[in-house]
């Protein structure tokens, strides 16, 4: 290692609750589609909130949105939104992965180059420090 290279140490809280976000996003979108899945297209916007509502999937992808909410709120506690929030665009990995195993959904090329430059980006993130002290510490 170089000296002008310096190795950046992210907190094992930091990482366990980003890897909970995309968890929890995964389930959150995952059960948004079964949601209103067997709905027909032609629903008016009633008889679609209807049926989505009345099913196990609704409400599933509500309590793992309450707990992303409150995942979220620690890890932002800890770590800079600029870092965090680029991470978690991992979740597009994981939907994609589930929505095609689980739903049967297919992958475009497109798809998988898409994923691949957001895999880049979050590569390049994460070379930056998770915390800005000098703008936290601002009164």
């Amino acid at each position: 290692m170089s000296p002008t290279t310096t190795k950046i140490k992210i907190p094992t809280s930091v990482v366990v609750g980003l890897v909970l976000a995309i968890g929890l996003d995964t389930v959150v979108q995952i059960c948004w589609k079964m949601a209103v899945s067997g709905i027909p297209v032609n629903s008016s916007a009633i008889e679609i909130a209807s049926r989505a509502f009345s099913g196990p999937f609704f409400y599933a992808a509500m309590l793992a949105f309450a707990a992303q909410f409150f995942n979220w709120m620690r890890v932002l506690a800890q770590a800079d939104l600029s870092f965090a929030q680029p991470i978690t665009a991992l979740s597009y990995l994981t939907v994609l992965t589930l929505s095609s195993h689980s739903l049967h959904e297919k992958i475009s090329l497109t798809k998988i180059l898409g994923v691949t430059m957001i895999l880049l980006g979050i590569y390049f993130i994460t070379r930056t420090p998770y915390r800005t002290t000098s703008t936290l510490n601002h009164p």
